[in-house]
């Protein structure tokens, strides 16, 4: 033991006092793994090669590991070798070395505890380095890199630190994602009603989105007055009131319920948007709670309500004209401190490009791709309100589709989801025939009656499942959206 570690002790003095590394608990970690291969299944899920500090070690645990992983054996002998003309190896005294490792092996039971410590220099080490790069960029003054930016840049590379224990990610094997994929699927499995993601607490919006999946962009469009605002809060509500925390099945602490909402308004402020759960929590019309216009009764219901509602974890960030680079390095804050399962951003052109750019479509593409990023990055599911276009209006359809986008390409392109609110009663209403026309008066009445509470979203675009129209209640004075209950539940269970 003392031959080896004398070895490689001797090989970087003046580093050995400023880089925190133990060669000895690498070497007598991989010894273990060279004489027992079930070891690497214990410590698997610790480290992995870019661990270690000895590129030499990280090599040789890289090929064992992936002898391993194809059940085959990784021994000195069989790892001889895929090493015989490495030159770090050769410089250590050659296939040699492996033997010497085998030889001076630990037991066992310790193998988890040394793969810890080798997990947790390599951390302080990138901190180390992370620390240094801030340095030097703060050191270059230059016109380009503004320190707002270096801020941001900072914080997402700890963020990833402190997530994934790794500053960058490189390319993954596909048994990683396989085993991912079957994770997510084995997770949607187990649930109640089939859901791979978040439910959205609307019944028939769900069974068509399958509720709404990490890492996923999705894209909630319409015109003004539409409800777009309302739907994001009533899914936000929704989402937060169910809110239970646990053991997922994956083993890890989580939300097993609903989840954790972060909302960014950027068109109202929280109060006004607090204003409006309530109005559909405590069903208090909206205008009466501005003017103060509500009865004993009401006003009780309301802050019963308001009480309900504190301890729900939706939180709001109404600061205007918020630059991507600043939506992100807040959403990250927030997942640090108290969780994030979905976000959701009021409205998309209002979110500010981190640098102005030659025309608005590039602004907007900038946008986008930075919201997907962000989905990515957290691995959570975001919201995005977007504005229509007004050729909407000139069309005798008002149905929204894909081309009415404003700046559509970017937002359709990276968008998995794109969703359009539609309420057919809203134009109806403004093609009321004069009075004098009673025929022409009865059948808008009657149209009016068939369309009078209810409202459509339509699926444009769904990476992963079908297109469709999913039709729900919309009550105006509470500016809630609903399930909508269908003929044949009339006077039967509605399942809400």
């Amino acid at each position: 033991m003392n031959e080896i570690a004398q070895i490689r002790t001797d090989t970087a003095p003046d580093e050995k006092e400023t880089v925190p590394h133990n060669i000895e608990a690498e070497q007598q970690l991989l010894g273990a793994i060279l004489t027992n291969n079930d070891i690497y299944d214990r410590v698997a899920g610790v480290i992995n090669e870019t661990h270690f500090y000895d590129p030499v070690h990280a090599r040789i645990y890289e090929i064992a590991a992936s002898r391993i992983a194809k059940n085959a054996l990784a021994s000195p002998v069989t790892l001889k070798a895929f090493l015989e003309d490495d030159p770090g190896l050769k410089e250590l005294g050659g296939p040699a070395y492996l033997v010497r490792l085998a030889g001076a092996a630990i037991s066992s039971f310790a193998a988890r505890d040394y793969a810890q410590m080798i997990y947790d220099l390599a951390i302080r080490r990138k901190l180390m380095e992370l620390g240094r790069d801030i340095s030097a960029k703060a050191a270059r003054v230059e016109v380009a890199s503004e320190p707002k930016e270096q801020i941001v840049e900072a914080e997402q590379a700890l963020y990833k630190l402190g997530e994934q224990g790794q500053t960058t990610q490189g390319f993954q094997s596909f048994l990683k994602a396989v085993t991912d994929a079957v994770n997510v699927a084995n997770a949607a499995y187990q649930r109640d009603g089939g859901l791979a993601g978040v439910s959205t607490g609307l019944i028939d919006m769900d069974k068509k989105l399958g509720g709404l999946h990490k890492s996923d962009l999705l894209i909630l469009a319409g015109r003004p007055s539409m409800g777009k605002t309302s739907l994001a809060t009533n899914i936000a509500f929704n989402i937060a009131k169910a809110y239970r925390k646990g053991k997922r099945h994956d083993g890890t602490e989580g939300a097993v319920d609903g989840g954790v909402v972060g909302f960014y308004s950027l068109e109202m402020s929280a109060e006004q948007l607090a204003a409006r759960i309530l109005s559909e929590a405590a069903e208090v019309p909206s205008e009466q709670i501005r003017r103060g216009d509500m009865t004993e009764g009401e006003f009780r219901r309301f802050v019963e309500a308001a009480k309900t509602l504190e301890a729900c974890p939706l939180y709001i960030d109404d600061t205007p004209a918020l630059p991507i680079s600043q939506l992100a390095a807040r959403a990250r804050r927030l997942k640090r401190e108290h969780g994030l399962d979905v976000l959701i951003v009021d409205y998309l052109q209002l979110v500010r490009p981190a640098s102005a750019k030659d025309s608005r479509v590039n602004e907007v593409s900038e946008i986008t791709q930075g919201l997907k990023a962000i989905a990515k990055e957290l691995d959570i599911p975001v919201i995005a309100l977007s504005q229509l276009s007004r050729q909407v209006e000139s069309r005798e359809d008002k149905r929204p589709q894909l081309s009415d986008l404003r700046e559509s390409g970017s937002i359709e392109q990276d968008a998995d989801v794109v969703m359009f609110v539609f309420r057919e009663e809203y134009y109806k209403e403004r093609e009321k025939p004069g009075d004098h026309d009673l025929e022409a008066m009865a059948k808008w009445q009657e149209e009016m009656e068939r369309l009078h509470g209810r409202a459509e979203v339509i699926i444009g675009k769904q990476r992963h499942g079908p297109i469709g129209t999913v039709e729900l209640s919309f009550e105006g004075r509470f500016t809630r959206f609903g399930n909508l209950v269908k003929p044949w539940q009339q006077g039967a269970d509605s399942g809400f």
